[in-house]
C-alpha cells in the first residue's frame, strides 16, 4: 500500500497522474467508453491496472475525472463563448469552437460528450446518464444566456431562449457526430455560418 509521496515509508507514485489522465481522456474520446479496455487506458497513460485503481478509482470514476478535464480543456470554449456580448456572437463562438476542437488534427475526431456511450450495456448506463446530463448542463446554460439577451433587448421579446438553444446545441453536437465521420473543418465551417445565417432564426 502506498503512503505519502514524500514520505520515509513506501514507494512514491512513480508517474505524473495529470499527464496519466490527459491519456485517458484521450482513449475515451476515441473510443467511447466501452470500447475503452483496461488494458488500452493502462497501456496509453503508462502504468500497472493497480496503480490505476489506486489513484482513479474504477474505470467509471476515471471517465468522470476525464470528462471533467475535457470540460476545462478542450471543450472550454463553451464557457468563453458565454461572456460574448451579443448571442449571435454566442451562438457563432459555439459552433466555431466545436468546429476546431472536434477536428484538430492532433486530437480524436468528434465530441468525448458526445460519442463517450452513444451505445452501452446495462454496466455503462451510469456513464450514459452522466452524459446526458452533462449535455443538458450545457443547454441549461446557453438557454440562461439567450434569456438574458431577451431580457437585454438583444434579442427580440417573443424570441423563444429555449428552442433557440436547443437549436444551437443539437447543432454543435450534428457538427460533432460529422466530424467524426470524416467531414472536414471547412465544409463544418460553412454549415455552421450557413446555420446563423438568418439570425435570430425563432
Amino acid at each position: 500500500m502506498e503512503t505519502k509521496q514524500n514520505g520515509p515509508i513506501g514507494r512514491p507514485r512513480g508517474f505524473d497522474a495529470d499527464e496519466a489522465l490527459e491519456r485517458a481522456m484521450l482513449v475515451f474520446w476515441r473510443h467511447g467508453y466501452e470500447g475503452a479496455s483496461t488494458a488500452n487506458l493502462t497501456n496509453a497513460m503508462g502504468i500497472s491496472t493497480t496503480s490505476m485503481y489506486a489513484a482513479f478509482g474504477n474505470k467509471e470514476k476515471l471517465f468522470r475525472k476525464a470528462l471533467e478535464r475535457y470540460s476545462e480543456g478542450p471543450s472550454a470554449y463553451l464557457a468563453r463563448a458565454m461572456e460574448e456580448p451579443t448571442a449571435l456572437g454566442v451562438a457563432t463562438a459555439i459552433l466555431a469552437g466545436t468546429v476546431r476542437t472536434t477536428t484538430r488534427p492532433a486530437s480524436p475526431r468528434g465530441c468525448l460528450g458526445v460519442q463517450g456511450a452513444l451505445t452501452a450495456s446495462d454496466s455503462g448506463q451510469e456513464v450514459c446518464d452522466l452524459l446526458v446530463a452533462w449535455r443538458n448542463d450545457g443547454y441549461s446554460r446557453v438557454r440562461e444566456r439567450f434569456q438574458r439577451a431577451v431580457d437585454d433587448g438583444d434579442l427580440p421579446a417573443e424570441t423563444d431562449p429555449g428552442l433557440l438553444a436547443r437549436y444551437v446545441t443539437t447543432f454543435a453536437y450534428g457538427i460533432a457526430v460529422q466530424a467524426a465521420s470524416g467531414v472536414g473543418r471547412n465544409e463544418l465551417q460553412e454549415m455552421a455560418d450557413a446555420a446563423l445565417r438568418n439570425w435570430p432564426l425563432f
